[in-house]
């Protein structure tokens, strides 16, 4: 494992050694795994991703806390997760850990990270064309839910698109200058 610990534009590295694992959905395993550690920390997880690279994997964790998060508390979960990835096998082969705050782009991967940031600008990525787009980047002016049906409502300016959660594959605040 190669660990990057970043909070604003602060970085450094750890090496570790190489694992084996079961290829399944390992986001979750890992959102299982480091949640009460993060919580213990009195910290929120606020995403995960964990993406295959060229020769490794690249398991990305983000986490807030009131105040903001500091390098020290970004090197005390890096510590601990690690050991529990080694542990746990997950994900299998070379990984990199990056463990930092959510930045000014932070992602939207909860419910209620769509319920608190209605009304900023948002770009949204969908896994499925939505109303003939994949791509939104706008105002984001509700969160529905109607029994198990989400919907996100995203304003850009000349339409309003209604966009099934079940469809979104990535969603980030828009950084404005």
């Amino acid at each position: 494992m190669t660990l990057n610990c970043g909070v604003g534009f602060a970085h450094f590295f750890i090496l570790r050694g190489i694992m084996n694992g079961n290829n399944q959905t390992y986001r979750q395993k890992i959102m299982g795994l480091v949640t009460p550690v993060i919580d213990f920390e009195q910290m929120e997880l606020i995403d995960v991703e964990c993406l295959r690279m060229k020769s490794r994997w690249l398991v990305r964790i983000y986490m807030d806390k009131e105040g903001g998060v500091t390098l020290d508390d970004c090197t005390t979960i890096s510590n601990q997760v690690g050991d529990l990835l080694d542990v746990h096998d997950i994900p299998p082969g070379p990984y990199t850990l990056e463990v930092s705050s959510p930045g000014l782009d932070r992602p939207l991967a909860r419910d209620k990270d769509f319920i608190k940031y209605r009304g900023s600008k948002v770009k949204i990525r969908v896994n499925k064309i939505t109303e003939g787009k994949r791509n939104f980047r706008g105002l984001l002016v509700d969160f529905l839910q109607e029994g198990e049906r989400k919907t996100l409502i995203v304003d850009e300016g000349k339409k309003r698109y209604h966009i099934p959660r079940e469809n979104v594959a990535k969603a980030n605040l828009e950084y404005e200058i």
